[in-house]
């Protein structure tokens, strides 16, 4: 495993805790409670927040898996890259997106103790009331899975994306 001749990785850190195996049940909540948290979003959009939830909390396993997802549901390496800087990228993604980036921001850092009006009605706008409340579903979703993934240290580069459901 190396980029160059004799340039060898990083050693790759060991989890702290197989915490499925000793927390099955929650575990196996959680996927129930992913897989009520997608219906009615679309694939690409689902994954694009995601990622972005994944970014900010600085979860290397969630990232791993939810770009390759998002490979295999379609989207762009282009639109990926650029996620982390979607401000200053905007002509990338539709408004629809936008208001649901900008609202996964919002609801996973909770500095200010609440989602902002502004952001809320933008998303609103986007989205009918159903689609809306799965999305706010999929975003808290997304952040139980990341505490999960960032508290134990989950190691990233193994998953392998199967068909997208």
């Amino acid at each position: 495993m190396s980029t160059e001749e004799n340039v060898p990785y990083a050693a790759e850190q060991a989890p702290r805790l197989q915490w499925a195996q000793h927390a099955p049940e929650v575990y196996k909540a959680m996927l129930r409670l992913d897989t009520a948290a997608r219906q009615g979003l679309e694939p690409k959009l689902y994954e694009l927040v995601k990622i972005r939830a994944s970014q900010i909390n600085h979860c290397a396993f969630c990232l791993d898996m939810h770009t390759k997802d998002a490979l295999a549901a379609g989207e762009s390496v282009e639109r990926i890259i650029q996620l982390s800087a979607w401000e200053e990228s905007r002509h990338f993604y539709t408004e629809q997106e936008l208001a649901a980036i900008e609202l996964t921001e919002a609801i996973t850092v909770l500095t200010d103790g609440f989602v902002p009006d502004e952001v809320y009605e933008r998303a609103a706008k986007q989205f009918e009331e159903a689609e809306l409340a799965q999305l706010i579903a999929a975003i808290t979703v997304i952040n139980a899975w990341n505490r999960f993934g960032v508290s134990t240290r989950m190691t990233p580069g193994h998953y392998e994306a199967g068909p997208h459901k």
